[in-house]
């Protein structure tokens, strides 16, 4: 088996246990902030035992500017599983995970604001395509309700939830070098300390259903996932890497619509569908737009 075919495995592994991750979240039958900590939780009892079979425990494994560096994206991304967690709520897993994959636009939007980096024509073009995905799923929502309103919530929270993964993915920018498993085990245990004051300690989840679930979150969709992406990200090039990554929303509308039954309206339907083809368009690099030409003499 060639790298890149094992690649391509490892990473709609990954993708694939990325997309289940709301039916466990929902399944767990938790409070959001008593699962993203037991998640922090779980996922840092797997992730130490990684880094420490593979020597990565050491006194300089991290500079103090980086462990702050690596502790900031930890904050950023605690936030995002709250947000994107909460949004399942009100909105559905399918519209809450499409929302999510804003994500490219908000790096976009960041590096032209933080980097100076320059907006293209094509750039603009999908972010249009985007913001119009996002405004046909605005004006599909369930009616002027409670359950309207909640729907609305929702999207605002999954785009919400998008922006702190832009800010924890320009901090792991700043962590070129760094063993990827060490981010994410600085990420969780600052985590499991940011969230441990607010999560229902004296009423721990009971059943062993809901700590199979919690666990899972921690130990499957935290610790293997980032072992599977991390792997594959190494073996295959940017641009089949970026294609692959729309494994996750498909496989998680498919769990909405299969296990809860949420069916997507139309305008849902082709709202979701521009946002997907403009993240897809971005982060593969598609440009329409070619460059100008200048007339000859």
């Amino acid at each position: 088996m060639s790298e890149q075919t094992r690649g391509t495995i490892e990473m709609a592994a990954a993708m694939t246990i990325a997309g289940t991750i709301g039916w466990f979240v929902i399944m767990s039958g938790q409070p959001v902030i008593d699962v993203v900590f037991w998640r922090c939780v779980f996922g840092a009892v797997t992730l130490t035992a990684i880094c420490a079979a593979r020597g990565l425990l050491r006194r300089d494994a991290l500079s103090p500017r980086q462990l702050l560096i690596a502790m900031a994206g930890g904050a950023a991304i605690v936030l995002n599983w709250l947000l994107l967690f909460g949004a399942y709520g009100h909105s559905s897993i399918s519209i809450a995970t499409t929302v999510y994959n804003t994500q490219p636009f908000m790096l976009v939007a960041l590096g032209a604001l933080l980097f100076g980096e320059r907006l293209t024509a094509n750039k603009l073009l999908w972010l249009a395509v985007a913001f119009g995905g996002v405004l046909l799923l605005v004006q599909a929502r369930p009616g002027l309700t409670q359950n309207g309103s909640d729907y609305l919530l929702g999207i605002g929270m999954a785009l919400a939830s998008a922006f702190f993964y832009a800010l924890a993915a320009i901090a792991a920018k700043k962590l070129t070098g760094v063993p990827p498993m060490l981010i994410v085990l600085v990420q969780v245990i600052v985590g499991t300390v940011m969230l441990a004051p607010l999560s229902h300690l004296a009423t721990p989840p009971s059943g062993a259903s809901a700590w199979a679930m919690l666990a899972s979150l921690g130990a499957i969709h935290t610790g293997l996932a980032f072992i599977l992406l991390y792997g594959a990200i190494q073996k295959l090039p940017t641009h089949l890497v970026g294609a692959l990554s729309f494994i996750y929303p498909l496989v998680a509308i498919m769990v909405d619509v299969v296990a809860f039954g949420h069916n997507l309206y139309f305008l849902q339907v082709v709202g979701g569908a521009a946002i997907l083809l403009a993240a897809a368009a971005t982060t593969l690099g598609w440009s329409p737009i070619g460059p100008r030409r200048t007339a000859g003499l």
